[in-house]
Formats: C-alpha cells, sequence, structure tokens
C-alpha cells in the first residue's frame, strides 16, 4: 500500500555556493545541491532512501501529524 507523506525541509544557502538541506523529522538526513531545484530534488531522493532503510529494519517511520510550527526570535549581542 502506498501513501503519500509530507516532510518539512529547510535549505540554507552556502557561502561557497549552493544549498545544504535539512529534513528536521527524519535526524540525520542532510543533503546538498547546487541549486535550489537540485536540493529539493536530493532532498526528495534522500528522504525516500531514509524512509526505505526504516522498513528494511522494521522501524517506525516518523510523520509530522500533529507537528506545529513557529519561529522563534530571539536578541542576541553581535
Amino acid at each position: 500500500m502506498m501513501r503519500s507523506l509530507n516532510y518539512q525541509i529547510f535549505l540554507r544557502k552556502e557561502r561557497e555556493g549552493g544549498y545544504t538541506v535539512i529534513v528536521p523529522s527524519l535526524p540525520g538526513c542532510v543533503t546538498y545541491g547546487e541549486t535550489v531545484d537540485e536540493a529539493i530534488a536530493m532532498a526528495r531522493e534522500a528522504v525516500e532512501i531514509y524512509i526505505e532503510e526504516l522498513r528494511e529494519k522494521g522501524e517506525e517511520i516518523p510523520t509530522e501529524e500533529g507537528l506545529l510550527e513557529y519561529t522563534l526570535t530571539v536578541k542576541a549581542h553581535t
């Protein structure tokens, strides 16, 4: 049975170029792409591989159901 899962990703523009992508709900799921489109494609592939490895190990697949998103702003001396 195939179902669709949604995961939030964060793209960080790197000084030397390209974008690092992290998937917060999947610990250690990090990838990179030269462009935004490539980074998103790489993230999709990384998530699919991550989920497949969890399935093979019989582990639970994390979802983002019930996840609340909030941006916290703090003041810091610079």
